[in-house]
C-alpha cells in the first residue's frame, strides 16, 4: 500500500468508529420488565392481550423492536418481592406494573429505573407518588380512583335489593388499598342508613368460609373492590353469592361477566392497554415525573340480568335505561 493511500485510509478510520459505535446503540431493543399478579398469561385473561394490544398499536413488535420480560407471583407476597428483584437485576429500560399487590414490589426494589403503574385504585395512599399532577421520582402510571366508588355502589344495590338494610365488603386483608376501602364503605354505608359488615379473604380457600359467614349474618348486599387476588377468583366469588343468594356488586366488566349482578368502575381493559403510550414516552425521553398519573373520567354501570332472574330480583325500568349495557 503506498503512504498516500495508508494516510487517508487511517484518516478516515478515526471518524468511522463512533459511527460503528452510535449503529450499534441503535440496534439495541429496549426491555420492559412486568409484574403481574395471576400465575401465568391465561389467568391474566384480558389484561395480558390489553397490554399486548397497546404495544402493538403503537408498533412495536416483540423480538424486533421491543423485548418484554414477563413475572407472574400468583398473589404470593414472597414471590411478588423476589420477582420484582429479578426483574430490577435485569435493568430493564422501564418496569411496568398491573394490578394494586404488584406497585409497592416494584417501587421498593428500585428508585432509578422508570415504573409505570396500572389499576392502582389510591397511588397517594400507597405512596407511590406524593403528587397526581407531578409525580416526582421514578414513578407514575394509571390509577383507577376506585377507593372512593363505594358510595354510588351501594346506592345501586340499594336501588335494587328490595328492603336493604345490611351490606357487607369484602376484603383481602393483605392489600395495601384494604384500609382506605373499609374507611370509604364505613362512610358510604352511613350516608345511606345501612348497616355495614365487613369479611376478609386473603386466599381463595379462604372464599367459602367468608361467603358461609355472610349468610349466617344475614348479610343482604355484597361489595368487592377490585384487587388482584378476587380477580382471579372471580369465578368462584359468582357461584358463592349465587349458592347463599347474595346480590354482589363488582368493579369491572371483566368480574361482572362472571356473573355478579352489578358492577361500576372505569373499564379496566382500556387503563391497561394506555399503559403502553407511557412506556412509549418514557422510551422517548420524557421523565415519569413529567408524566401525570392518569385518572378515568367515565365510569360504566353493567346490570347482569341472567344473575338478577336467578336471585328472583326485578331490575328497575329507569336503572336499565341508566346502564350502559344490560348483558342478558
Amino acid at each position: 500500500m503506498r503512504r498516500r493511500d495508508f494516510i487517508i485510509f487511517a484518516g478516515g478510520l478515526v471518524p468511522a468508529l463512533p459511527f460503528a459505535s452510535h449503529a450499534q446503540e441503535a440496534k439495541r431493543i429496549p426491555v420492559i420488565g412486568v409484574l403481574w399478579h395471576a400465575a401465568d398469561a391465561e389467568a391474566e385473561g384480558p389484561y395480558f392481550k390489553a397490554l399486548a394490544e397497546g404495544f402493538h398499536d403503537l408498533g412495536y413488535v416483540q423480538g424486533r423492536n421491543i423485548l418484554f420480560e414477563h413475572r407472574f407471583p400468583n398473589e404470593t407476597p414472597e414471590r411478588f418481592r423476589a420477582m420484582a428483584a429479578e426483574l430490577v437485576s435485569l435493568k430493564p429500560d422501564v418496569l411496568v406494573s398491573v394490578g394494586v399487590a404488584a406497585a409497592p414490589y416494584l417501587k421498593s426494589a428500585t428508585t432509578t429505573i422508570p415504573l409505570v403503574f396500572t389499576l392502582v385504585a389510591d397511588p397517594i395512599g400507597m405512596k407511590l407518588v406524593d403528587n397526581l399532577a407531578r409525580p416526582s421520582g421514578n414513578t407514575t402510571g394509571l390509577s383507577t380512583v376506585g377507593t372512593d366508588l363505594a358510595g354510588k355502589r351501594f346506592e345501586l344495590l340499594k336501588e335494587i335489593v328490595p328492603g336493604i338494610s345490611r351490606v357487607a365488603l369484602l376484603i383481602n386483608p393483605n392489600e395495601r388499598t384494604s384500609l382506605t376501602y373499609v374507611s370509604e364503605g364505613h362512610s358510604a354505608a352511613a350516608k345511606l342508613g345501612l348497616g355495614l359488615d365487613m369479611f376478609e379473604a386473603s386466599t381463595q380457600d379462604e372464599l367459602p368460609p367468608a361467603f358461609s359467614a355472610m349468610a349466617s349474618a344475614g348479610t343482604q348486599a355484597l361489595l368487592i373492590p377490585g384487587g388482584g387476588l378476587f380477580f382471579q377468583a372471580r369465578v368462584t366469588v359468582a357461584k358463592l353469592g349465587l349458592t347463599h343468594r347474595i346480590p354482589i356488586c363488582v368493579w369491572s366488566r371483566e368480574s361482572l361477566e362472571a356473573g355478579a349482578l352489578l358492577s361500576y368502575g372505569p373499564d379496566y381493559i382500556s387503563i391497561v392497554r394506555r399503559a403502553s403510550v407511557y412506556v412509549d414516552k418514557i422510551l422517548k425521553g420524557t421523565r415519569p415525573s413529567d408524566l401525570p398519573v392518569e385518572q378515568p373520567t367515565r365510569f360504566q354501570f353493567l346490570i347482569n340480568q341472567k344473575t338478577a332472574t336467578t336471585l328472583g330480583l326485578d331490575v328497575p325500568s329507569y336503572l336499565q335505561q341508566l346502564a350502559d349495557e344490560v348483558i342478558e
